[in-house]
């Protein structure tokens, strides 16, 4: 998403708003959120909600797994759509993660997990996390605290986050609850989208 080309403020606005709506208002079909004038397909979304309960079926403890994430659609889409907005705050402020850097992370939490089957068996129970989706969500984490060091504090960074959200016209289909701009976050969720963390205070799998 974050590689599209720029577009000026009522071009996004044009774009965006029949993506996500039909002529009778509602939600059109098929359409998760838009973020920039680009759709987050309920497809995409479903596969990554798929992926995490072919995980929990796989474990000897589906059934508690499944139980204790009821609202994996929206955990997954909030995830989709913050993803984008700190992709944008990081472009923005000329912030980048390698693919070196993303490598070095993912040893790093390995070792400290104690082998991969531990780091997934914790992922999958703390964060929701597919086996297949750890290593973006360690270039969210390495982005996430890049952006902080850029910025020098907690609160100049969410400033410039609030800000990549605003730009990026974010809507999202009432099916997954609604886009609150001020925290930066979809829905209810429960603690804020971005939490501050030096390096080695990462806990072995995603926020």
């Amino acid at each position: 998403m974050h590689r599209r080309t720029a577009l000026s403020v009522s071009a996004a606005l044009l774009v965006a708003a029949p993506l996500l709506s039909a002529c009778s208002g509602q939600a059109r079909p098929g359409t998760a959120a838009v973020v920039g004038g680009e759709r987050i397909t309920t497809s995409a979304l479903q596969a990554q909600v798929g992926d995490v309960r072919t995980a929990q079926n796989r474990t000897g403890q589906s059934a508690q797994l499944i139980q204790a994430s009821p609202g994996l659609e929206r955990v997954k889409l909030n995830k989709m759509i913050q993803t984008a907005v700190l992709e944008r705050a990081a472009k923005d402020a000329g912030v980048v993660v390698s693919p070196r850097e993303v490598e070095e992370f993912r040893k790093a939490q390995l070792e400290k997990a104690g082998g991969p089957d531990k780091l997934e068996a914790a992922a999958l129970e703390q964060a929701h996390l597919a086996p297949g989706q750890l290593e973006a969500d360690a270039r969210f984490k390495l982005l996430r605290d890049k952006l902080f060091e850029h910025y020098g504090s907690q609160d100049k960074a969410l400033e410039k986050l609030a800000a990549a959200a605003k730009a990026l016209h974010i809507q999202v289909n009432p099916r997954y609850g609604a886009w609150d701009a001020q925290q930066i976050v979809l829905g209810d969720q429960q603690t804020p989208w971005i939490t501050q963390r030096t390096r080695s205070e990462q806990a072995p799998a995603g926020a």
